[in-house]
């Protein structure tokens, strides 16, 4: 059954509880992208706090309909009242201590990809993507586009790309609620029309219909005129603003100075920003109800485990191999399905049960195909069908199937390798190091190197004793590590594989690194429960003194450019901070409900410690600073240009102390790489289909000093690409843009994920890493001709608390890519900008 225009009182006494919205939705800047637009206009609420809160309101849904096994069913009564935080929620239905880290990293995703939609120059000036300049139908056809590739990526396992889709979506549809009148028109519920495309909106204004009065004041609050037409407001110049119509409103605003001056956006509660900021909090309310829609619609589309996948409800990891498959590798398969076996048996049907199962064979001259299921019965048939067959000299091709692996493999992820081989594709080591840090993965090597071993795989030469260093810097990377062993003891070695998929957290050593003959410490806190303790390389003796170190309370982080001077303040988020150029760290606490006596007060975080890698050198300290309420676990840092001058690698620390004054410490379980350019790569504004050329954009600038650089292309499938830019040199603050062309083969699977990637090295300077950019992008076939049916759940919440022109040459501005970052970024790092046009239904 559709939803209908009727009044809200009769669905029921759960949504009576949005009448505590206004104290259940944590504080912050609204309709504006991020809490970092709290700087801007406090009080508000912003697409942030919209996503997280409909996600949570569903997951709270999935969790009363369906009692976790062997555990008592959740009761509402519980949440009445409460903030609504994910820790609370899967401590209530997994069990105490159970991590929410992957989900909260989930929801970052989608919550971060919304607020990019006001950042990327694809997507921030299109009127289409925002419910601008009367666009309505156009808009809705966009959004229910983006909604049906979100249902697509998911089906196809991609559940980053299905994450991006989804953000756009929200952004749309959050942006309606402020951007059109319908507010003003005295609705008290969603647009009954907006996500099921067979609908038809009603009531437009039409081109000749006046819609606004002149206002000469910040607020605006009586300049519509009437209230029986459907309107929106027009931004900028493009497209320009008729006679008579709104605009937008604000401060940035161009048409706001053209009569009718004035706008109706209630993006905020801000008059300098939003004309019509006194009905902020009605369109965000109107706009939450319309999000827990949108998720509701996903979750019947996709089903309770694969909506659970989609956002990684639950504490469990994947499970990932990568395995050599020729004649010596006997031993280690047998190792790697023992270890399968168990891990299936001992967590079926319980929490821990892996949601993801990734399998990748290799051997020499070939690696893949790659195998992905969320089934455990038919990852342990195929699985058991691997053999070790034929021989084939060493090395062998395992960075490749790596690479393929870590490209279907969820973020947060562990991914073991088998191997008894160096790698043949050495070549491919530092961009496999720069996607194991994109993805968040660590890879553990595990290696059956035995010098005095005179049988197995022939060898052509005699290779080098470096030959496993590409290993070792891959592992270092991403925070995993390379085993040496021998065939008699690898079952045993890897039982670690186990262990490491348990959702542990790092705890810092002192020294960070081994110094003879001095002992390594480090400190159990009273929130760790277990301590795992892994020692391997040639040690005669150790000694454990006082080992009480396993605990849900940990953090995740990401890096971001403040947008403070624009129509939309809020923190544009990068995936690696870049050398020379101010950056925001955001750091997220997980767990905070997992100290040991709840009554207890919360654990406070004072300041982070950066470390390069793998030295272990301390290269400063910065204070943390809170955004938000304390028990969202929300922190952020400034990085000065000084401290990430010199591209390299660093860990992160965070320091603090637990609610009765003891030390806290916990280190990210990888590092990260600060690239010496800024590196971004953007898709068309359109769905790729087989048969067809698109056009992707590429920007680089440098902040840093001179760069000359080489450029290169990779596409995953081996799809045809072609660029315009493939070495360009830069001086300080200067930028270059490129065109690149994707052929995409009429033999392209429909429904099917590109991956592309753009890898700029510097010629000169052998030392310093390459810097990668990658863009996923999504093939699809023809639209759908069934209609959407009405959701089978309930969509009642639960609980409230100008894109640049393509060049045919290469394009240099020099003194702009300082200046451009602040005032006018050209941005597109983020993830494929694909929207599905003219798509009837989803």
């Amino acid at each position: 059954m559709l939803p209908t225009d009727e009044p809200l009182s009769h669905l029921g006494p759960s949504l009576l509880l949005l009448l505590q919205l206004q104290l259940l939705l944590p504080p912050a800047s609204a309709f504006f992208p991020n809490i970092w637009s709290l700087l801007a206009a406090p009080g508000s609420i912003t697409h942030q706090d919209l996503t997280e809160e409909a996600a949570l309101n569903v997951t709270l849904q999935l969790f009363l309909e369906q009692p976790p096994p062997g555990r008592p069913p959740l009761r509402l009564e519980d949440f009445l009242g409460r903030t609504l935080l994910a820790d609370n929620l899967f401590a209530a239905y997994f069990g105490p201590g159970s991590p929410s880290r992957r989900f909260r990293a989930a929801l970052g995703e989608v919550s971060r990809a919304n607020a990019a939609q006001d950042f990327l120059p694809t997507s921030r000036n299109d009127p289409d993507l925002h419910f601008d300049a009367e666009r309505l139908g156009q808009g809705r056809t966009r959004l229910v586009g983006a909604l049906g590739e979100t249902v697509v990526a998911a089906r196809a396992l991609d559940h980053t790309l299905a994450r991006q889709r989804l953000g756009a979506a929200l952004h749309a549809l959050q942006d309606f609620y402020s951007h059109s009148n319908w507010v003003e028109m005295g609705k008290q519920q969603p647009h009954p029309h907006l996500l099921w495309p067979r609908q038809g909106l009603r009531n437009l204004a039409q081109v000749g219909d006046p819609t606004c009065s002149d206002c000469e004041e910040l607020s605006c609050p009586g300049n519509l005129l009437g209230f029986t037409l459907l309107t929106s407001g027009y931004f900028g110049t493009h497209p320009s603003k008729p006679p008579g119509k709104c605009s937008h409103g604000g401060h940035f605003d161009q048409s706001s100075s053209q009569p009718p001056r004035g706008g109706i956006n209630k993006d905020s509660t801000s008059p300098g920003f939003s004309p019509h900021h006194m009905l902020h909090l009605q369109a965000a309310k109107l706009a939450l109800l319309a999000s827990i829609q949108a998720f509701s619609l996903l979750r019947s589309r996709l089903g309770d485990r694969g909506f659970s996948r989609l956002l990684d409800i639950t504490p469990a990891s994947s499970l990932s191999f990568v395995l050599d498959t020729t004649g010596s590798m006997g031993e280690e398969i047998n190792a790697a399905k023992i270890q399968a076996r168990h891990i299936v048996e001992q967590r079926r049907g319980g929490p821990m049960e892996p949601t993801h199962y990734v399998l990748v064979p290799f051997h020499d001259p070939g690696f893949g195909p790659v195998f992905t299921t969320s089934d455990p019965d038919s990852f342990w048939q195929q699985l058991n069908e691997i053999h070790a067959l034929g021989g084939g000299d060493e090395p062998e091709m395992c960075l490749s199937a790596l690479e393929l692996a870590l490209l279907h493999t969820p973020p947060l992820s562990d991914i073991f390798v088998f191997t008894d081989a160096s790698p043949k594709d050495a070549f491919l080591t530092n961009r496999v190091e720069s996607l194991t840090q994109e993805r968040r993965c660590r890879v553990t090597f595990l290696v059956t190197e035995d010098p005095s071993r005179v049988q197995g795989r022939p060898r052509r030469e005699v290779l080098s004793p470096l030959r496993f260093e590409p290993y070792e810097a891959v592992a270092l990377a991403s925070g995993g590590e390379v085993i040496f062993t021998k065939d008699r003891y690898i079952r045993d070695v890897a039982a670690i594989v186990g262990d490491s998929i348990a959702d542990l957290v790092t705890l810092p050593l002192e020294p960070p690194v081994v110094v003879p003959e001095r002992p390594l410490v480090f400190s159990v806190d009273g929130l760790l429960q277990r301590v795992t303790v892994r020692i391997h390389g040639e040690v005669s003796s150790f000694w454990i003194r006082n080992p009480a170190a396993q605990t849900s309370l940990d953090f995740l982080f990401h890096f971001g450019i403040p947008r403070e001077d624009g129509p939309h303040p809020g923190l544009y988020p990068l995936t690696q901070p870049v050398a020379g150029l101010q950056t925001q760290l955001l750091v997220e606490v997980t767990g905070l409900g997992s100290r040991g006596n709840p009554g207890d007060p919360l654990p406070h975080f004072s300041h982070v410690v950066l470390r390069g890698v793998p030295h272990g050198a301390e290269l400063g300290r910065v204070p943390l600073e809170p955004m938000g309420p304390r028990e969202r676990g929300l922190l952020a840092a400034s990085l000065p240009p000084t401290l990430l001058s010199t591209a390299g690698p660093f860990s992160l620390e965070l320091i603090g102390q637990d609610g009765v004054g003891q030390g806290l410490h916990r280190a990210a379980p990888q590092p990260c790489a600060v690239v010496p350019v800024l590196l971004e790569l953007s898709g068309p504004p359109g769905f790729l289909a087989p048969g067809t050329k698109a056009p992707l954009s590429l920007r680089i600038a440098s902040f840093s000093g001179p760069q000359d650089l080489d450029l290169r292309t990779y596409v995953n499938p081996s799809f045809a690409l072609t660029s315009n830019l493939s070495r360009v040199r830069l001086e300080q603050n200067e930028s270059a843009w490129g065109c690149l062309w994707l052929k995409v083969p009429d033999t392209a699977a429909s429904d099917s994920v590109v991956m592309v990637t753009v890898t700029a090295t510097d010629r000169e300077a052998s030392t310093v890493p390459p810097t990668h950019a990658f863009l996923r992008l999504l093939v699809l076939g023809p639209a759908p001709q069934d209609q959407l049916p009405a959701p089978v759940h309930s969509t009642d919440p639960v609980l409230t608390t100008t894109s640049p022109a393509f060049h045919l040459s290469t394009l240099v501005t020099p003194g702009r890519a300082g200046g451009g970052l602040v005032s006018n970024p050209w941005w597109g790092t983020v993830g494929a900008v694909l929207l599905l046009l003219g798509l009837a239904s989803w």
